[in-house]
């Protein structure tokens, strides 16, 4: 039995510049998706899937993530007073266990791998998952918990991967398909951002990753790759020599809240999901296109 997946590294130190003016003073990890900002609905796909420790990797001005973690002890003690025990409970909800986030800084924009390599103190000795904020799953169960399973079936790495179009794989690290087994495949190969006319498969790696620890001391050594950032691509197809990466199709579908267009279907998406808005959310959307 592979040794289990307790913690997961969120990264959210990027200066979110696709959203300014918005993201100037308020981090683009906490815009919201409907009611919750996008770092709670990942935050809630790594607890549903097991997790018992939060590593957030941030950088300058992210204090307010921070912030959302902790009680505010102002703001209870009013709803308090006024009687709304339905929003404080809420707020309990979503409350971490003490003890059970931790946060350390990437000082430089040296990109993913380094951001990764900025957790290793943390993670220590054992495997863990990264889950990419800008990366919105949607799907039930949720994503880490459909490679978790996977994991916990074959060990080594796993890599979330969905389809997209031949002409956009140049946006995105794409995998080669290997062998299929049971629910998943054997990753043969992948590469960061192809050409166009060069990617191995359409399949995306969507944001999702269950790692071994040995990726940290390949990161400390990675050359600079793409753009001058140390390239967590790299690292892991230098790991593919002596360790087995396995895909897993993601059943469900991914927004990219980092573009505009992904972060507003993220927002239809969900709220489309929620009995108390549904309705009106629907009049409102024929209304617009005319429907």
């Amino acid at each position: 039995m592979p040794r289990p997946i307790r913690k997961a590294v969120f990264p959210v130190a990027g200066l979110g510049t696709r959203f300014l003016p918005a993201t100037k003073a308020v981090p683009k990890e906490m815009l919201p998706v409907v009611d919750q900002p996008v770092i709670q609905h990942v935050c809630d796909e790594a607890e549903e899937a097991g997790i018992e420790h939060f590593v957030f990797v941030t950088g300058r001005n992210k204090h307010v993530i921070e912030d959302h973690f902790d009680r505010q002890f102002e703001l209870e003690e009013t709803l308090k007073a006024r009687g709304k025990t339905d929003v404080l409970e809420i707020l309990e909800k979503y409350l971490p266990v003490p003890g059970h986030t931790s946060f350390t800084r990437q000082q430089v924009p040296l990109g993913l791998g380094h951001a990764v390599w900025c957790a290793r103190q943390i993670i220590g000795d054992e495997p863990f998952a990264l889950l990419l904020p800008d990366m919105l799953a949607h799907g039930k169960p949720g994503c880490l918990s459909q490679m978790i399973g996977t994991y916990n079936e074959f060990g080594g790495n796993v890599i979330a991967v969905e389809e997209v179009p031949m002409e956009d794989t140049s946006k995105y690290g794409i995998v080669e398909k290997g062998r299929a087994i049971d629910g998943a495949f054997e990753v043969t190969g992948m590469v960061e951002k192809p050409d166009p006319g060069t990617a191995p498969s359409n399949l995306m790696i969507m944001g999702r990753y269950i790692l071994q620890p040995e990726i940290f001391d390949l990161l400390e050594r990675q050359p600079r790759g793409k753009g001058g950032e140390i390239q967590l691509t790299d690292a892991m197809i230098t790991l593919m020599d002596s360790q087995k990466f396995y895909g897993k199709r993601f059943d469900g579908r991914t927004y990219d809240c980092g573009s505009k267009t992904g972060f507003i279907a993220a927002n239809v998406a969900f709220a489309l999901e929620r009995e108390d808005i549904a309705g009106g959310l629907r009049r409102e959307l024929a209304g617009l296109l005319g429907c």
